[in-house]
């Protein structure tokens, strides 16, 4: 599948934010199951996005062996 560029870059900044969201939404949300389910889908989208953002910085900044690009 192929996305624009500009949908790809913000692809961990979207995840980031529902995550914040969601976490924030734990905290209110009273009825049923729906804190749990918005922490675990926080939590989720946060080391989602965050372990996008790494892995995209590394590739970007080293190359195929593990060194440092030039």
């Amino acid at each position: 599948m192929w996305v624009s560029k500009s949908i790809y870059e913000s692809l961990p900044y979207f995840y980031l934010a529902v995550g914040g969201i969601s976490l924030i939404a734990s905290m209110y949300l009273n009825h049923w199951h729906w804190p749990t389910i918005c922490f675990v889908v926080g939590i989720s989208s946060l080391v989602g996005g965050l372990v996008l953002l790494l892995k995209r910085r590394d590739f970007r900044h080293y190359d195929h062996r593990g060194k440092p690009k030039e």
